[in-house]
């Protein structure tokens, strides 16, 4: 198994990320405009006509963590989990960010790695500003968008 791994620091309190990660309307403005579904049960992320995943919310730890297993989406996806653990550092929430189980290093894995990372800045930059970049308004870098 393989995993993706990231680490962003947000100047912003822990409760602010959080509630980021936690409603619906703050996954729309940072993730995907078309969220949808039960922050306690299973989310929908759809990206137009690349497709889109399913998460059944496994773990929501109040101001420092979420935790999600991929219920739906490419196969590639399916029974990974992604999560999110949040520590406060001063003036910093410290973000990390797993993307955990892949069967093996796709070139799959490495877009998705690559869209992490812009997701989780388009993250910090609608907590920290007000403004996030999610799709359709995300960067586009290749095939899958």
């Amino acid at each position: 198994m393989v995993d993706i791994l990231h680490r962003v620091g947000i100047i912003a309190p822990p409760e602010k990320v959080y509630e980021a990660l936690t409603t619906v309307d703050g996954l729309a403005a940072w993730w995907t405009a078309d969220t949808s579904g039960d922050t306690d049960g299973v989310l929908a992320f759809r990206f137009g006509e690349v497709g889109g995943f399913d998460m059944k919310v496994l773990e929501l730890r109040p101001d420092t963590g979420v935790r999600w297993e991929v219920v739906d989406g490419p196969a590639e996806w399916i029974g990974t989990t992604v999560s999110f653990d949040l520590t406060q550092d001063g003036q910093w929430t410290i973000v990390m960010f797993a993307h955990r189980g892949w069967r093996e290093p796709v070139e799959f894995m490495n877009h998705c790695s690559t869209k992490w990372a812009t997701f989780l800045m388009s993250l910090k930059s609608l907590v920290e500003t007000g403004t996030g970049a999610p799709h359709p308004h995300d960067v586009p870098i290749g095939n899958w968008h």
